[in-house]
């Protein structure tokens, strides 16, 4: 089985803390495929980021599909062109804020998300709205920490006030962890919050790798059918589902 695990953002250390993450939960004959895209931003704090994301990510989920690749998780907690991504592929592709919503449900009445900058917090409430989530998100809370400034060893102390308080001020069960860039953190939080602490790549890599070993694929009806053959133009020519145009 191959997974895919796409970071949306341009920085190669944040896909190889994420292919780690994925690596550390993946069974034995999983191969884990860490993918930095050739473009689109360095990171993603904002829904322009998000917007200009999406060819990088999409145009890896076509690779991945010519390779043979079986499912993708797409490694960042806005979870940029999921339904673009699930019209390209044939087989799962899963969001890390689906997956870490979706699990810290499981463990408890309700979850905090804490999150990097608080102006990010809106999308992440509309994702658990999304998600059929929100009765379960019972807040968001922002350490005010830019997703490249998350490996200061001075990050942890902010993070896990955050948490604490979080847990604190909701009442909470879980924390789900709202940035790709602090998967490596979770068991360090764990401890020192003392609730369930979710890391969306590892929870969506699981997803992926159950949803393939059941042999289960999208169904390929209605929204997510393969987009229609349509010309494109511009910067965005190479991005023409007209099969005659991109073979040319």
């Amino acid at each position: 089985m191959r997974i895919r695990v796409i970071n949306p953002n341009t920085t190669v250390a944040m896909t190889d803390l994420a292919a780690a993450a994925a690596h550390a939960v993946a069974a034995p004959g999983t191969v884990i495929e860490g993918i930095t895209p050739a473009m689109g931003p360095a990171s993603i704090e904002s829904h322009y980021d998000e917007a200009l994301s999406i060819p990088g990510l999409l145009t890896e989920i076509a690779r991945g599909e010519a390779a043979g690749v079986d499912g993708y998780v797409i490694s960042c907690f806005g979870d940029p062109g999921l339904d673009a991504a699930r019209e390209l592929a044939r087989g799962p592709v899963i969001g890390i804020a689906e997956a870490a919503m979706q699990a810290a449900s499981h463990l408890g009445r309700g979850f905090s998300v804490v999150t990097t900058l608080a102006r990010t917090s809106g999308r992440a409430a509309e994702l658990a709205e999304r998600y059929g989530m929100r009765r379960f998100c019972l807040g968001i809370h922002a350490c005010e920490i830019p997703v490249l400034e998350l490996e200061d060893p001075k990050a942890r102390t902010v993070i896990v006030d955050a948490c604490r308080e979080a847990v604190h001020t909701d009442n909470s069960d879980a924390i789900v962890l709202g940035c790709a860039g602090m998967a490596d953190l979770c068991e360090y939080l764990t401890r020192e919050v003392g609730v369930p602490v979710i890391d969306g790549v590892a929870a969506a890599t699981l997803t992926v790798q159950s949803l393939v070993t059941m042999g289960l694929r999208k169904s390929g009806r209605g929204e997510y059918a393969t987009p229609l053959p349509k010309h494109y133009t511009g910067l965005l020519a190479g991005f023409s589902t007209d099969a005659e145009e991109a073979r040319s």
